[in-house]
């Protein structure tokens, strides 16, 4: 077989492959030679030892790592394509990671993680899960899975893929379907890792970038959100390998900043025109408001640009808002091949990324700076419970756009040494488009109506027009441009390059119809106004001719009515709405009978698609200082409308409120009332009584302290008496004074008539240790006699002052 011929040694995996296409019996093999190839095989070891006869040069597939780096950095995550070049294609393919000079018969020999990213074009094999195989088989041109590097110290890593096409598996050690990448030595982190070789093609190539948006609530229903959803204009350019506009890895510029944040490209293209030397074209389209909709009624955005020999790589981007900082966009696509000629065409599905600038999780997330700035990188389907993107399974996030580079001329003397195909040629000679539209972003409008006729009739030159109507002006300070479009032009029959064609009138309108009930005919005419200028004879038709029907029911009962009159203009101007047309009654049934016929007819007309205006709002204004001075408070900040207030409500907050928190208030000292004076402490002569009051809140923070809490006040009762007498008055009233108080203990309340009293309690202790405090003692009732009433049969209380000596 051819097979045998091509001296293949096939494994199981080779079969697996082969049967694809066409049976294993076809190829001799027997269900006996099979279960013995099987049973034989290690740890995915069948894989490998597929081996096909390699042609030299065949470049006919494919294994490319995004960027075509030499180093991977451990735990970061790469796109890997595997494409075969028009017109080849492949039904079967496996690919596998392998640690350098592993067999890879063991599960530890394969290195890093595959991510599959479309479950309908790759799957993990079965047999063998660390390997990457294709879901149907199918033909294909080209697939995309993800690789997660593994971790440090693994050192170099072989990627090898393996193709099924037609009756041949290619497998190669070699060439285009292996690449090796090796550790990237921590010493040189944040380095690019992306060699770029040097271009040899000659001449220069022209390109039109073609941007296809895939993200709508359909592809993308979690959290999508559907009143703002849009692409920013695309901004890029075609530059050398000097300078990068962004990469994954890398640190966003402020340019890329703020189209991540804000989908403004004006500070993106200021940078990249600041590099005049290192760029060639400065790549611009249009934003997409909303982020998607039907071709049939939105073109899809492009842009051209062309490059040569020094500035022979591409890189551009565009906002996925509203997010945070998320992006789609190529960045350093070589368009220069290794045969020294110019890439025919680029297809590349795109999936966001992350700008490092921003932490918020959600597409409406309020601004969160990332402090420090984190490095670019894609944006995985683990990041956060919360994001749009999440699968806790960890699947692939589904493409939200795909971007199509179309070399469409080129220029120059060119030396690649492949030769032109139909298709180069071709290319070649399309005549350059030079219509560009320097429409501002912010100015929304429908599409052009038809050209209107022209406005000579002659061969005299004229103008025809055309229309759009303006329908959004979202920044009021950039102009729009007019909504009116000139073109010259002559006649009807006219031509500018050809005087020998005849110049004809326009068409005269529609004869009647030729029956009044039924089917008929009608016709209409135009005439030659001029003939060529050789003498020859017209040959364009003058008249033509068509079907009519007029009054369908032809009977007795049947009204007699003209033909329908030409639709009115559609009720809506956009989306869904209606027109009329109408008709009249010439003769009334000839059985005297009520004419039934419909003399008015409506029905549905669509005009197109009605854009719900975006909100074009201002940046968030700084925070307002905290609404208080010391503890929990609140502070504002604004954002203002930019697009005018007649263009609809916008429902977007414009002010947002949150609460603050300053060092907590000062307390100051808090005290009760005084309370009474007490008697004087002597019983003639000077004395004195005091007052007091408690401390009820200590002083925090810096309050202010608390002042005394005991007064005092002289008292003088009476005169104390003077003579030899005297004090021996005073020592017996004292004596007398404290007989009582014992004998009024000893008896337990006999001093007061008529109640019974518990003897007096102790002192309490002092309130303050210095300075003058109180003390207090009590003296309560313990019996009442029902037969007496006296007031003065209730509790007592003493107070006096103590420890008066100074602090």
């Amino acid at each position: 077989s051819r097979i045998s011929q091509m001296g293949l040694h096939l494994q199981p995996f080779a079969l697996h492959f082969l049967a694809l296409t066409f049976p294993l019996v076809a190829l001799g093999f027997s269900d006996e030679t099979l279960e013995r190839a099987t049973k034989s095989e290690g740890y995915c070891s069948r894989i490998l030892r597929a081996q096909g006869t390699r042609r030299e040069g065949y470049n006919e597939f494919s294994l490319r790592v995004e960027a075509d780096p030499e180093f991977y950095k451990p735990g970061n995550n790469y796109r890997v394509t595997l494409s075969a070049a028009t017109p080849a294609y492949f039904r079967g393919f496996t690919l596998i990671a392998l640690k350098e000079g592993k067999e890879g018969d063991k599960e530890e020999d394969h290195a890093g993680t595959f991510q599959i990213i479309d479950e309908e074009e790759t799957q993990f094999m079965s047999n063998c899960p660390v390997a990457v195989t294709e879901s149907t088989p199918r033909r294909r041109t080209r697939i995309h899975v993800f690789w997660t590097a593994p971790p440090v110290g693994t050192g170099c890593v072989i990627l090898k893929a393996s193709i099924v096409q037609k009756r041949i598996i290619y497998f190669q050690d070699e060439g285009s379907l292996t690449k090796k990448l090796c550790e990237q030595d921590s010493t040189f982190e944040g380095v690019t890792d992306k060699p770029i070789l040097d271009c040899c093609a000659c001449g220069t190539a022209k390109y039109r970038l073609t941007f296809y948006g895939n993200w709508s609530e359909k592809t993308h229903p979690k959290d999508y959100p559907r009143r703002a959803n849009h692409w920013s204009a695309i901004i890029g350019g075609s530059h050398s390998k000097n300078y990068v506009l962004w990469e994954y890895g890398g640190y966003a510029s402020e340019g890329v900043k703020q189209v991540a944040e804000l989908g403004s490209p004006v500070k993106m293209e200021e940078e990249i025109r600041q590099q005049s030397d290192e760029v060639l074209t400065v790549i611009k389209a249009k934003a997409q408001w909303p982020a998607w909709q039907p071709l049939n009624v939105r073109a899809a955005p492009s842009a051209e640009f062309s490059v040569d020999r020094t500035r022979h790589l591409m890189s551009f981007l565009t906002m996925l808002g509203p997010s945070p900082d998320w992006n789609v966009g190529l960045s350093a696509e070589d368009l220069c091949t290794k045969d020294c000629g110019w890439v025919q065409k680029v297809v590349q599905d795109l999936i966001p990324w992350d700008a490092g600038t921003d932490s918020g999780v959600t597409y409406e997330s309020p601004n969160k700076p990332t402090i420090p700035q984190e490095k670019i990188r894609p944006l995985t389907s683990l990041d956060h419970p919360q994001s749009p993107f999440y699968d806790p399974e960890g699947g692939s996030i589904a493409v939200v756009a795909r971007v199509v580079i179309e070399r469409i001329a080129r220029k120059g003397e060119q030396c690649n040494i492949i030769p032109d195909n139909v298709d180069d040629i071709v290319a070649d000679l399309v005549p350059e488009e030079k219509e560009e539209d320097d429409t501002p972003e912010t100015c929304i409008y429908s599409n052009w109506s038809p050209w209107s006729a022209c406005s000579s009739s002659t061969c005299d030159k004229g103008k025809r027009m055309r229309q759009r109507m303006l329908k959004a002006q979202l920044d009021l300070s950039v102009p729009c441009p007019d909504t009116q479009d000139f073109q010259p032009c002559m006649g009807p029959g006219c031509s500018d390059e050809d005087g020998s064609t005849c110049m004809m009138s326009e068409w005269i309108t529609w004869s009647p119809c030729t029956v009044s009930c039924g089917m008929g005919m009608r016709s209409r005419e135009r005439y030659v106004k001029q003939f060529p200028d050789d003498g020859s004879m017209c040959k364009v038709p003058t008249e033509e001719t068509e079907k009519c029907i007029v009054n369908e029911e032809c009977s007795p009962s049947s009204c007699l009515v003209t033909e329908w009159a030409e639709w009115n203009e559609c009720s809506a101007s956009c989306g869904m709405g209606m027109k009329k047309r109408h008709r009249m009654i010439k003769m009334t049934p000839a059985d005297g009978s009520m004419c039934n016929t419909e003399t008015t007819e409506v029905e549905k007309c669509m005009m197109p698609e009605c854009h719900t205006i975006p909100c074009m709002l201002s940046p968030w204004s700084e925070w307002s200082d905290c609404s208080v001075t010391c503890g929990k408070g609140m502070r504002t900040r604004q954002r203002m409308l930019k697009s005018a207030a007649e263009l609809g409500d916008c429902n977007e907050e414009l002010e947002q409120v949150e609460k603050c928190m300053l060092p907590e208030c000062p307390i100051d000292c808090e005290l009760t009332e005084w309370s009474k004076w007490s008697e004087c402490n002597k019983s003639c002569g000077k004395g004195h009584m005091i007052r007091t009051r408690m401390i009820k809140m200590e002083p925090q923070f810096g309050g202010a302290p608390c002042p005394e809490t005991v007064q005092r006040k002289k008292c003088r009762i009476r005169k104390c008496l003077r003579g030899p007498g005297l004090e021996k008055r005073r020592w017996k009233e004292a004596r007398e004074k404290r007989r009582s108080e014992h004998a009024k203990e000893d008896v337990d309340g006999e001093l007061y008539p008529g109640c019974k009293m518990r003897p007096w309690t102790a002192w309490s202790e002092c309130t303050k240790l210095c300075g003058g405090g109180i003390q207090e003692r009590f003296m309560t009732v313990k019996k009442r006699f029902k037969s007496t009433q006296f007031t003065s049969c209730k509790d007592k209380k003493e107070i006096r002052a103590c420890n008066v000596h100074p602090c």
